[in-house]
Protein backbone atom coordinates (compact mmCIF):
# COMPACT_ATOMS: atom_id res chain seq x y z
CA UNK A 1 0.00 0.00 0.00
CA UNK A 2 1.24 3.49 -0.74
CA UNK A 3 0.68 6.46 1.22
CA UNK A 4 2.27 8.76 -0.78
CA UNK A 5 -0.80 10.29 -2.17
CA UNK A 6 -1.46 11.58 1.67
CA UNK A 7 2.29 12.36 2.23
CA UNK A 8 1.96 14.84 -0.69
CA UNK A 9 -0.12 16.57 0.94
CA UNK A 10 1.37 17.14 4.33
CA UNK A 11 4.87 17.87 2.70
CA UNK A 12 5.48 20.56 4.93
CA UNK A 13 4.35 18.57 8.19
CA UNK A 14 8.32 17.91 9.39
CA UNK A 15 10.33 18.62 12.27
CA UNK A 16 13.55 20.44 11.00
CA UNK A 17 14.64 21.44 14.68
CA UNK A 18 13.04 21.50 18.24
CA UNK A 19 12.40 25.27 19.71
CA UNK A 20 10.71 24.81 23.06
CA UNK A 21 9.23 27.91 25.03
CA UNK A 22 11.91 28.92 27.43
CA UNK A 23 9.66 30.26 30.46
CA UNK A 24 8.10 26.62 30.92
CA UNK A 25 9.63 25.53 34.15
CA UNK A 26 8.59 21.52 33.37
CA UNK A 27 10.34 21.97 30.20
CA UNK A 28 13.95 24.10 32.10
CA UNK A 29 14.20 20.89 33.29
CA UNK A 30 16.12 20.08 29.61
CA UNK A 31 19.49 21.41 29.52
CA UNK A 32 22.54 20.84 27.08
CA UNK A 33 21.17 20.76 24.33
CA UNK A 34 22.94 19.65 21.31
CA UNK A 35 22.08 19.79 17.04
CA UNK A 36 23.52 16.09 15.35
CA UNK A 37 22.90 15.43 12.10
CA UNK A 38 19.42 14.05 12.64
CA UNK A 39 18.80 14.08 16.53
CA UNK A 40 18.47 17.01 18.81
CA UNK A 41 19.24 15.91 22.27
CA UNK A 42 18.77 17.11 25.88
CA UNK A 43 20.13 16.58 29.51
CA UNK A 44 17.51 15.99 31.86
CA UNK A 45 18.24 17.66 34.84
CA UNK A 46 16.65 17.14 38.27
CA UNK A 47 16.82 13.59 38.67
CA UNK A 48 18.70 11.15 41.41
CA UNK A 49 20.16 9.91 37.91
CA UNK A 50 20.71 12.06 34.25
CA UNK A 51 18.93 10.77 31.49
CA UNK A 52 19.32 11.94 28.00
CA UNK A 53 16.40 13.09 26.11
CA UNK A 54 17.00 12.06 22.35
CA UNK A 55 14.30 14.00 19.52
CA UNK A 56 14.50 12.89 16.48
CA UNK A 57 13.69 15.36 13.64
CA UNK A 58 12.70 14.95 10.05
CA UNK A 59 16.34 16.04 8.74
CA UNK A 60 17.50 13.65 6.16
CA UNK A 61 21.26 13.54 6.35
CA UNK A 62 23.74 12.05 4.00
CA UNK A 63 26.90 12.68 2.65
CA UNK A 64 27.44 14.95 5.42
CA UNK A 65 25.35 17.12 5.17
CA UNK A 66 21.45 17.56 5.58
CA UNK A 67 19.81 17.27 2.13
CA UNK A 68 15.62 17.55 3.05
CA UNK A 69 13.18 17.24 5.38
CA UNK A 70 10.80 13.86 5.43
CA UNK A 71 7.80 14.09 6.76
CA UNK A 72 7.03 11.25 9.37
CA UNK A 73 10.93 10.53 8.91
CA UNK A 74 11.34 10.69 12.56
CA UNK A 75 8.43 9.25 14.13
CA UNK A 76 9.51 5.95 11.80
CA UNK A 77 13.38 5.96 12.82
CA UNK A 78 12.33 6.23 16.88
CA UNK A 79 9.97 3.73 16.70
CA UNK A 80 11.69 0.97 15.15
CA UNK A 81 14.65 1.71 17.04
CA UNK A 82 12.41 0.95 19.71
CA UNK A 83 10.90 -2.18 18.05
CA UNK A 84 14.72 -3.08 17.74
CA UNK A 85 15.53 -2.25 21.52
CA UNK A 86 12.92 -4.52 22.95
CA UNK A 87 13.75 -7.78 20.56
CA UNK A 88 17.62 -7.82 21.34
CA UNK A 89 17.67 -7.28 25.05
CA UNK A 90 18.65 -10.66 25.05
CA UNK A 91 21.71 -9.80 23.03
CA UNK A 92 22.69 -6.44 24.92
CA UNK A 93 20.93 -4.15 27.25
CA UNK A 94 20.22 -1.06 25.68
CA UNK A 95 19.92 2.71 27.09
CA UNK A 96 16.08 2.97 26.71
CA UNK A 97 14.03 4.43 29.64
CA UNK A 98 10.79 5.55 27.92
CA UNK A 99 9.37 6.47 25.08
CA UNK A 100 6.69 9.60 25.53
CA UNK A 101 5.82 10.35 21.69
CA UNK A 102 6.44 8.89 18.67
CA UNK A 103 9.56 10.97 18.07
CA UNK A 104 11.32 11.62 21.26
CA UNK A 105 13.31 8.67 23.52
CA UNK A 106 14.60 9.01 26.88
CA UNK A 107 17.56 7.26 27.39
CA UNK A 108 20.17 6.60 30.35
CA UNK A 109 23.46 8.74 30.24
CA UNK A 110 25.72 6.88 28.05
CA UNK A 111 29.36 7.50 27.48
CA UNK A 112 29.59 6.10 24.05
CA UNK A 113 33.00 4.97 22.46
CA UNK A 114 34.37 7.26 19.66
CA UNK A 115 33.88 4.24 17.24
CA UNK A 116 31.11 3.45 14.93
CA UNK A 117 30.71 0.37 14.34
CA UNK A 118 29.87 -0.60 10.53
CA UNK A 119 28.80 -3.90 10.22
CA UNK A 120 28.61 -5.21 6.51
CA UNK A 121 27.42 -7.99 4.18
CA UNK A 122 27.45 -7.00 1.07
CA UNK A 123 29.90 -5.02 -1.11
CA UNK A 124 28.07 -2.16 -2.17
CA UNK A 125 27.64 1.88 -1.31
CA UNK A 126 27.98 5.26 -2.87
CA UNK A 127 29.75 7.08 0.17
CA UNK A 128 33.33 7.74 1.21
CA UNK A 129 33.48 5.20 3.79
CA UNK A 130 31.19 2.49 1.85
CA UNK A 131 33.09 -0.68 0.61
CA UNK A 132 32.36 -0.84 -2.96
CA UNK A 133 34.20 2.85 -3.39
CA UNK A 134 36.89 1.78 -1.57
CA UNK A 135 37.15 -1.37 -3.28
CA UNK A 136 36.73 -0.30 -6.65
CA UNK A 137 39.88 1.54 -5.84
CA UNK A 138 42.10 -1.31 -5.52
CA UNK A 139 41.43 -1.45 -1.74
CA UNK A 140 41.27 -5.00 -0.40
CA UNK A 141 42.70 -4.49 2.99
CA UNK A 142 39.26 -2.88 4.34
CA UNK A 143 39.33 -1.69 7.91
CA UNK A 144 41.29 -4.90 8.97
CA UNK A 145 39.17 -7.27 6.46
CA UNK A 146 41.11 -8.78 3.61
CA UNK A 147 38.55 -8.86 0.67
CA UNK A 148 39.35 -10.96 -2.53
CA UNK A 149 39.73 -10.21 -5.99
CA UNK A 150 37.25 -10.29 -8.83
CA UNK A 151 34.29 -8.88 -6.60
CA UNK A 152 31.77 -7.26 -8.29
CA UNK A 153 29.40 -4.54 -6.57
CA UNK A 154 26.58 -5.29 -4.57
CA UNK A 155 27.98 -9.28 -4.21
CA UNK A 156 27.27 -10.85 -0.78
CA UNK A 157 30.87 -10.94 1.02
CA UNK A 158 31.49 -14.64 2.62
CA UNK A 159 30.38 -13.46 6.38
CA UNK A 160 29.24 -10.26 7.61
CA UNK A 161 32.78 -8.03 8.52
CA UNK A 162 32.71 -5.12 11.07
CA UNK A 163 34.57 -2.20 9.19
CA UNK A 164 34.95 1.11 12.27
CA UNK A 165 34.81 4.32 11.59
CA UNK A 166 35.85 6.85 14.05
CA UNK A 167 33.08 9.51 15.05
CA UNK A 168 33.22 13.05 13.84
CA UNK A 169 30.49 15.51 13.51
CA UNK A 170 32.00 16.11 10.04
CA UNK A 171 33.29 13.62 8.50
CA UNK A 172 33.92 9.58 9.56
CA UNK A 173 36.74 8.11 8.90
CA UNK A 174 38.19 4.33 8.32
CA UNK A 175 40.12 2.69 11.07
CA UNK A 176 40.78 -1.06 12.22
CA UNK A 177 40.25 -2.58 15.56
CA UNK A 178 43.78 -2.95 15.89
CA UNK A 179 44.11 0.86 15.33
CA UNK A 180 41.19 1.73 17.71
CA UNK A 181 43.02 -0.34 20.74
CA UNK A 182 46.21 1.03 20.08
CA UNK A 183 45.55 4.81 19.85
CA UNK A 184 43.46 3.87 22.77
CA UNK A 185 39.73 4.49 22.07
CA UNK A 186 39.22 0.99 23.10
CA UNK A 187 40.33 -1.43 25.47
CA UNK A 188 41.26 -4.91 23.87
CA UNK A 189 38.94 -6.45 26.12
CA UNK A 190 35.86 -3.82 25.15
CA UNK A 191 36.94 -3.66 21.28
CA UNK A 192 36.84 -7.81 21.60
CA UNK A 193 33.36 -7.65 23.23
CA UNK A 194 31.41 -4.87 21.39
CA UNK A 195 32.77 -6.24 17.94
CA UNK A 196 31.04 -9.83 18.90
CA UNK A 197 27.90 -8.27 19.88
CA UNK A 198 27.82 -6.15 16.24
CA UNK A 199 27.67 -8.99 14.64
CA UNK A 200 25.60 -11.09 17.01
CA UNK A 201 22.94 -8.31 16.18
CA UNK A 202 23.37 -7.77 12.75
CA UNK A 203 22.76 -11.97 12.59
CA UNK A 204 19.79 -11.30 14.32
CA UNK A 205 18.44 -8.74 12.34
CA UNK A 206 19.19 -10.29 9.19
CA UNK A 207 16.97 -13.11 10.15
CA UNK A 208 14.45 -10.73 10.87
CA UNK A 209 14.45 -8.83 7.59
CA UNK A 210 14.68 -12.08 5.48
CA UNK A 211 11.41 -13.59 7.50
CA UNK A 212 9.80 -10.21 6.30
CA UNK A 213 11.13 -10.50 2.88
CA UNK A 214 14.04 -7.88 3.30
CA UNK A 215 17.84 -8.05 3.14
CA UNK A 216 20.26 -6.43 5.93
CA UNK A 217 22.97 -4.91 3.75
CA UNK A 218 24.44 -3.09 6.36
CA UNK A 219 24.17 -1.10 9.32
CA UNK A 220 25.86 1.15 11.99
CA UNK A 221 25.68 0.36 15.58
CA UNK A 222 26.60 2.64 18.67
CA UNK A 223 27.85 1.93 21.91
CA UNK A 224 28.70 2.72 24.93
CA UNK A 225 29.19 2.39 29.10
CA UNK A 226 26.69 3.43 31.57
CA UNK A 227 28.07 4.77 35.07
CA UNK A 228 28.63 1.07 36.70
CA UNK A 229 30.44 0.04 33.45
CA UNK A 230 27.86 -1.53 31.80
CA UNK A 231 28.30 -1.58 27.55
CA UNK A 232 24.90 -1.09 26.42
CA UNK A 233 23.69 -0.40 22.73
CA UNK A 234 22.45 3.52 22.27
CA UNK A 235 21.59 6.15 20.07
CA UNK A 236 19.70 4.05 17.24
CA UNK A 237 19.66 0.32 15.76
CA UNK A 238 18.78 -0.98 12.34
CA UNK A 239 16.96 1.62 11.09
CA UNK A 240 16.28 3.00 7.05
CA UNK A 241 19.07 6.02 7.83
CA UNK A 242 21.56 3.65 9.92
CA UNK A 243 20.96 0.50 7.74
CA UNK A 244 20.59 -0.42 4.06
CA UNK A 245 17.56 -3.09 3.24
CA UNK A 246 16.89 -4.49 -0.05
CA UNK A 247 14.25 -6.58 -1.30
CA UNK A 248 15.09 -10.34 -1.28
CA UNK A 249 12.30 -11.61 -3.94
CA UNK A 250 14.33 -9.54 -6.75
CA UNK A 251 18.37 -9.35 -5.10
CA UNK A 252 19.42 -12.48 -7.34
CA UNK A 253 17.86 -11.81 -10.23
CA UNK A 254 19.03 -7.93 -10.32
CA UNK A 255 22.36 -8.91 -9.68
CA UNK A 256 22.74 -11.73 -11.88
CA UNK A 257 21.52 -8.94 -14.50
CA UNK A 258 23.75 -6.23 -13.16
CA UNK A 259 20.81 -4.01 -12.12
CA UNK A 260 21.00 -2.38 -8.68
CA UNK A 261 19.11 -4.16 -6.08
CA UNK A 262 15.52 -2.62 -5.45
CA UNK A 263 15.91 -0.88 -1.88
CA UNK A 264 13.79 0.33 0.45
CA UNK A 265 16.15 3.03 2.37
CA UNK A 266 17.55 6.61 1.52
CA UNK A 267 19.99 4.55 -1.27
CA UNK A 268 18.30 6.32 -4.17
CA UNK A 269 18.19 9.70 -2.80
CA UNK A 270 22.18 9.48 -2.28
CA UNK A 271 21.96 8.23 -6.07
CA UNK A 272 20.25 10.79 -6.98
CA UNK A 273 22.65 13.71 -5.59
CA UNK A 274 25.39 11.46 -7.08
CA UNK A 275 24.10 12.00 -10.72
CA UNK A 276 23.56 15.49 -9.89
CA UNK A 277 26.55 17.01 -8.21
CA UNK A 278 29.60 16.06 -6.07
CA UNK A 279 27.86 15.95 -2.74
CA UNK A 280 31.52 16.09 -0.95
CA UNK A 281 32.44 19.50 -3.13
CA UNK A 282 30.10 21.43 -4.44
CA UNK A 283 29.10 24.52 -2.31
CA UNK A 284 25.52 24.76 -3.04
CA UNK A 285 23.66 21.51 -4.05
CA UNK A 286 20.63 20.48 -6.19
CA UNK A 287 16.64 20.41 -4.06
CA UNK A 288 15.47 17.26 -4.00
CA UNK A 289 12.10 17.31 -5.31
CA UNK A 290 8.73 16.79 -3.77
CA UNK A 291 8.17 13.54 -5.31
CA UNK A 292 11.75 12.15 -4.35
CA UNK A 293 10.69 13.57 -0.63
CA UNK A 294 7.44 12.08 -0.81
CA UNK A 295 8.49 8.38 -1.85
CA UNK A 296 11.45 8.54 0.29
CA UNK A 297 8.96 9.15 3.42
CA UNK A 298 6.34 6.47 1.65
CA UNK A 299 9.65 4.14 1.69
CA UNK A 300 10.46 5.07 5.44
CA UNK A 301 7.14 3.78 6.38
CA UNK A 302 6.70 0.72 4.23
CA UNK A 303 9.42 -1.00 5.76
CA UNK A 304 8.51 0.27 9.64
CA UNK A 305 5.71 -1.88 8.83
CA UNK A 306 7.53 -4.43 7.35
CA UNK A 307 9.91 -4.55 9.97
CA UNK A 308 7.37 -4.54 12.96
CA UNK A 309 4.36 -6.02 11.59
CA UNK A 310 2.38 -2.99 12.87
CA UNK A 311 -0.02 -0.39 10.99
CA UNK A 312 2.05 3.02 10.71
CA UNK A 313 -0.54 5.26 13.02
CA UNK A 314 -0.18 9.03 11.33
CA UNK A 315 -0.15 12.20 13.80
CA UNK A 316 -2.72 14.53 13.68
CA UNK A 317 -1.32 16.87 10.75
CA UNK A 318 -3.58 19.63 11.76
CA UNK A 319 -1.47 20.18 14.94
CA UNK A 320 2.16 21.63 15.39
CA UNK A 321 4.90 18.61 15.84
CA UNK A 322 6.65 20.74 17.57
CA UNK A 323 4.20 21.77 20.06
CA UNK A 324 2.97 18.06 20.36
CA UNK A 325 6.38 17.08 21.55
CA UNK A 326 6.58 19.76 23.94
CA UNK A 327 3.26 18.73 25.61
CA UNK A 328 4.41 14.99 25.69
CA UNK A 329 7.45 16.03 27.32
CA UNK A 330 5.99 18.06 29.73
CA UNK A 331 3.25 15.40 31.22
CA UNK A 332 6.03 13.05 31.56
CA UNK A 333 8.22 15.03 33.27
CA UNK A 334 6.03 16.11 35.78
CA UNK A 335 5.50 12.35 36.28
CA UNK A 336 9.11 11.73 37.26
Amino acid sequence: MSYKPFIEQNLNYTLTKTDFQTDDIVINKLTNKRIGKVRDSYVLEGQKNKNIVLITTDRQSAFDCVLASIPFKGQVLNQISTYWFEATKHIIPNHLVAVPHSNVSIGKIVEIFPVEFIVRAYLTGTTSTSAWTNYKTGMRDFCGNTLPDNMVKNQKLAQAIVTPTTKSDEHDELTTGQNIVATGLMTQQDWGYVSTKALELFEFGSQKALENGLILVDTKFEFGKLADGTIVIADEMLTPDSSRYWLADSYQERFVAGLEPKNIDKEFLRLWFVDRCDPYKDAILPEAPAELIAELSDRYITLYEKITGQKFVFPNTTTDLNHDIQTSLRAYLRDV
